[in-house]
């Protein structure tokens, strides 16, 4: 098993996690906030949009099973990477489209998957690419939220391109 880890973030993350948990290779996923500049923020500061963190989900995958760049071109099926700041209903800073690379071969595959992404997308593609800095856990009750409420929101879906 060869464990690697990606951060990405495309609206609310419940959504988010809900989907990339599925996927075979993913070991495991957390919910939490990454890009701003408020240590250990919480829901409630984020949520103001003045934090500059972005909902995220962090997942831990084997690379022997699923390829970074698989969950990135999935991750563009399952949120819109062209409405900046929003994703349906949910509108603020927090809910952006960014992949947080870990490293240089991360950030390349990145915007190779942007570029794969173009032909699937009318609009533009707004999705920032960023070196990963720190993960904040999102609080408990986030985490895994749609595998304990089923029937909650989702404003996430798997788009057939």
């Amino acid at each position: 098993m060869a464990i690697k880890k990606a951060v990405v973030a495309g609206g609310c993350f419940w959504g988010v996690e809900y989907l990339l948990a599925k996927l075979d290779g993913v070991i495991s996923t957390k919910v939490g906030y990454c890009g701003g500049n408020l240590k250990n923020p919480t829901y409630e500061d984020v949520k103001t949009g003045r934090t500059g963190h972005a909902e995220s989900v962090m997942i831990e995958f084997d690379d022997e099973k699923i390829k970074y760049s698989e969950i990135l071109d999935y991750f563009f099926k399952i949120h819109d990477p062209t409405t900046p700041n929003r994703q349906m209903n949910d509108v603020g800073t927090q809910y952006r489209s960014i992949i947080f690379y870990m490293d240089d071969y991360q950030k390349q595959e990145a915007y190779k998957a942007i570029e794969r992404a173009k032909k699937n997308w009318k609009k533009d593609i707004v999705t920032e690419v960023v070196k990963f800095q720190e993960f904040w856990d999102a609080e408990e009750y986030h985490q895994k939220y749609l595998f304990k409420n089923p029937g909650g929101y989702i404003c996430h879906f798997e788009r057939k391109f």
